[in-house]
């Protein structure tokens, strides 16, 4: 229980900022057509905001199945890779149910706070970790779907940009520390400018868009700047 406890206490912070992004989340799918509670379904069946941000703009233009189920691979594989790495520090004594029912809950944040803990991370501490920021992205969904067609359409707008301050509080730091990193960012931004500015680009739908981007940028600056492994000492 006392694990259980800190672990709600170390989300607190991820649950608060998790509600205003969500909150957005919700204006933006009752915005397109649909209802508050397929907004906050999805989001129960997610819990990526990149993912279903993403999502959403292929769902109202009307794209493929095979379009949707690409952007939400290459958008989302960072998880696998999150939890591949998350599970080197998981108790031993962590059955595989317990750790499928973990992995639901990875995101970016909650695996920077549970990765950065000193040894092993316990299944109650996870559970803690998991639940408020859980409850925070609903809450968020739900409002936002409730309130989108009460607010007036200046305050919708404003807090329909909120995803991209996300991004760029994500991106941000990272550039300042890693000249690599913000040439990627760079490459994948022109990219993404070409496709909306140059006519031929233009009727490529904006789930493929992503995909093009975020492989091409990432495939270069593999390519540019390896990443070169440690040696065992």
């Amino acid at each position: 229980m006392n694990d259980f406890k800190r672990g709600m206490r170390d989300g607190i912070p991820i649950a608060m900022g998790y509600v205003p992004v969500s909150f957005t989340f919700g204006l933006m799918a009752v915005s397109v057509g649909m209802t508050w509670w397929q907004a906050l379904l999805i989001s129960v069946t997610n819990l990526t905001s990149a993912g279903q941000f993403a999502g959403l703009d292929i769902m109202a233009a009307s794209g493929a199945y095979m379009e949707m189920a690409l952007t939400e691979f290459i958008i989302n594989l960072r998880y696998a890779l999150m939890s591949l790495s998350l599970s080197q520090k998981l108790d031993s004594s962590m059955t595989l149910p317990q750790r499928f029912a973990v992995s639901y809950g990875i995101t970016d944040e909650i695996f920077g706070v549970a990765s950065s803990r000193k040894g092993e991370v316990g299944k109650w501490y996870l559970y803690g970790l998991i639940s408020l920021p859980f409850i925070g992205w609903q809450a968020g969904t739900l409002f936002g779907a409730l309130l989108g067609g009460v607010l007036p359409a200046m305050v919708s707008d404003v807090l329909g940009i909120a995803i991209y301050g996300m991004f760029l509080a994500i991106i941000l730091p990272q550039t300042r520390e890693d000249a690599a990193c913000l040439k990627v960012i760079l490459v994948a931004v022109a990219m993404s400018c070409c496709f909306r500015w140059i006519p031929a680009f233009r009727h490529v739908s904006s789930g493929f868009v992503i995909i093009i981007c975020a492989v091409a940028a990432s495939a270069l600056g593999a390519w540019l700047y390896p990443v070169k492994e440690e040696e065992e000492g």
